[in-house]
């Protein structure tokens, strides 16, 4: 429960808002999805000061890289980092006010004399907490990458910690803002939401690196034009090859060269400062029609309880905490058991999850489904592979992240306990994810089949099987179904993008052939994802009976 509740009433406003702010930070940190974005960041920094003879790097300056001292480690670990933050960290942050929803919270608010814009501020400030305590751990990852890479051990904190104050933070108040705003948006609370503001990261990832983006944007310009200055003073040209920031691979090592940290203009650390209160501004913006949870202003002011209905981009699509037992006082062990059929019970149960996995999508979502599917059997081969296979495949992603947290997230897990096989209804469930997989990329499968391409069709079955298992896995384990949202989206962006490492459907192709993994390591990933759902299940069950 959020700290407002056991905030006295009379407090000042300024303790009362640091109490929600700091206790709304304290809950969110323990939750399971924090973990796991965290060490993706953590990932993400270890990514981006690489082993002297890695041929992957997050920045390329024409063939070049720092030497490994404190302000280069600094720089890199923080764009990295805010490139993944920005985008992930929104998932993280942005169930606070659905959070107050469901857990009766937000009824309490509503009978006291609390200011909505206060409010407001106090969720802002969570968010950034929790983001900026993200930043802390990079932070201290690049202080260790620098001591473990060893070609400059000399810690100048100042330099180390630079990057991360002036450009990592003002966009993870951006980020915290972002959250709060889709919150009160009916038509962004939900799953359309996330899809939506991973759109704006990748046009704020690209467009924020130009030198005409507005408030310096990522800040990359400044940086790369301290380095193009280095590189100058050493090669005699200024530039040469250009400056890339992002995963990418190289074909031979990265050259060195020694950078000592670009110096802010005063212009640049107003820019920033200027961010951060553009952040504020758009935090503070819905104070103009959220009622914060007060019956009396209408469906506008308040913030609706998720129903699993709305998953499939529905205006509140579970992003809710997790309130199981909010809605079922009673035990695992009080629920009476039923004795099961045996007869057929297997297929009546993956009927029953079929229907509850599509329930609420709209004949809109079936009508783009089937478009694509016509267009399966319309296009040339080469384009139903490399194009509308990967388009099929992405089209159900906020259907398939319902699996392995649906029950949680609509308060039925207590119910559930009751089922006499917990496995045989895992199971059921995630091969109700497979059918709807199945269904959706038919007509890529039919036309591989027909031009006799076996490779190919055995890389679509690993595709098949892997994105359900990715699914359950993650919704299992983190309780939530933004988690697959926020790691399937870039995955999916990665393999479009022709990164070959990250292609489990056999989409990029050289010389006719599937150019990624093959069908055996991408299933065996997949069944070690599904290990992974019965571990989990079995652990909860057992603990719970």
């Amino acid at each position: 429960m959020s700290a407002a509740v056991n905030a006295p009433g009379r407090a000042a406003p300024g303790s009362l808002l640091v109490a929600m702010a700091v206790g709304d930070f304290r809950d969110r940190v323990r939750r399971p999805v924090y973990a796991v974005t965290l060490l993706a960041a953590v990932g993400l920094g270890y990514l981006a000061v690489p082993d002297a003879g890695g041929h992957w790097t997050i920045m390329d300056v024409g063939g070049n890289r720092g030497v490994y001292n404190s302000a280069y480690v600094g720089v890199v670990t923080a764009l990295a980092g805010a490139l993944w933050l920005t985008f992930g960290g929104f998932y993280v942050v942005r169930s606070g006010i659905a959070r107050d929803g469901t857990t009766g919270v937000g009824l309490i608010l509503a009978a006291t004399p609390l200011r909505t814009d206060r409010y407001l501020l106090a969720k802002f400030l969570s968010n950034l907490l929790v983001l900026a305590s993200m930043v802390g751990v990079l932070a201290v990852t690049a202080l260790l990458m620098q001591l473990a890479r060893g070609e400059d051990r000399t810690v100048d904190p100042i330099r180390l910690l630079e990057p991360f104050l002036l450009l990592s933070l003002p966009l993870m108040a951006l980020t915290a803002a972002a959250a709060l705003l889709f919150e009160t948006v009916p038509l962004l609370r939900g799953g359309f939401g996330n899809v939506v503001w991973f759109v704006l990261a990748m046009v704020l990832a690209i467009g924020g690196q130009s030198a005409s983006a507005p408030l310096d944007g990522l800040g990359v310009h400044q940086v790369a034009r301290s380095m193009g200055a280095a590189l100058e003073a050493r090669h005699g040209t200024a530039d040469p090859g250009g400056f890339s920031l992002g995963l990418t691979k190289v074909d031979t090592p990265l050259g060195t060269f020694h950078w000592g940290g670009f110096d802010p203009s005063a212009g640049f650390v107003l820019a920033r400062l200027a961010l951060l209160l553009a952040a504020v501004a758009v935090a503070l913006l819905p104070a103009l029609w959220f009622g914060r949870f007060d019956p009396a202003r209408g469906s506008a002011g308040t913030v609706a309880v998720p129903t699993g209905a709305e998953a499939a981009g529905g205006p509140s699509a579970l992003d809710g905490p997790d309130p199981a037992g909010a809605r079922w006082a009673a035990a695992p062990g009080a629920l009476p058991r039923t004795e099961p059929r045996r007869a057929g019970a297997f297929g009546r149960l993956l009927a029953g999850e079929l229907r509850i996995l599509v329930q609420g999508v709209s004949r809109w979502w079936w009508l783009v489904a089937a478009g694509l599917t016509v267009a399966g059997f319309a296009l040339p081969l080469n384009a139903v592979t490399g194009l509308l296979l990967p388009l099929a495949w992405l089209w159900p992603v906020l259907v398939w992240s319902r699996l392995g947290s649906q029950q949680v997230e609509n308060g039925l897990e207590v119910l559930l306990g009751a089922y006499p096989s917990a496995r045989r209804r895992l199971l059921a469930e995630w091969a109700s994810g497979l059918v709807l997989t199945a269904v959706t990329g038919v007509a890529p499968l039919i036309r591989i089949l027909v031009a006799g391409d076996a490779a190919g069709a055995a890389c679509w079955l690993g595709g098949a099987l892997f994105v359900p298992s990715l699914a359950m896995a993650l919704g299992v384990v983190s309780r939530s179904h933004r988690l697959f949202q926020a790691i399937y989206l870039p995955l999916w962006w990665m393999l479009v993008n022709n990164v070959s490492a990250v292609d489990f459907m056999g989409a990029i192709r050289v010389n006719g052939s599937p150019a990624g993994p093959g069908p055996l390591p991408v299933g065996a990933l997949s069944a070690a994802m599904l290990a992974v759902v019965f571990l989990v299940g079995s652990v909860r069950r057992n603990v719970k009976g």
